[in-house]
């Protein structure tokens, strides 16, 4: 494997376990209404993702952000419109 693979595969990886929290995220506040799951996601990755996690999420999304739920995917765009 090349030294270029490895960083490469390592931010697969980070963007693949940020995708999964963003969703359990989501899930979590699917239970309250469609309405939380969106809001509910949207606030809780403001308050508590490091900076460095969002960019690294809204990067994802404006690659297609493969793999968000849509609440998930709804919450993104509306966090992103407002940071």
């Amino acid at each position: 494997m090349s030294s270029d693979a490895a960083p490469a595969e390592a931010h697969g990886k980070t963007i693949d376990k940020l995708v999964t929290m963003a969703n359990q995220i989501g899930k979590f506040f699917a239970g309250q209404g469609p309405g939380a799951a969106v809001s509910g996601t949207a606030e809780h990755i403001k308050k508590f993702w490091d900076p460095r996690m969002r960019a690294q999420i809204f990067a994802h999304l404006e690659r297609g952000g493969g793999g968000l739920d849509p609440a998930v995917r709804q919450a993104l765009e509306n966090l992103k419109d407002v940071k």
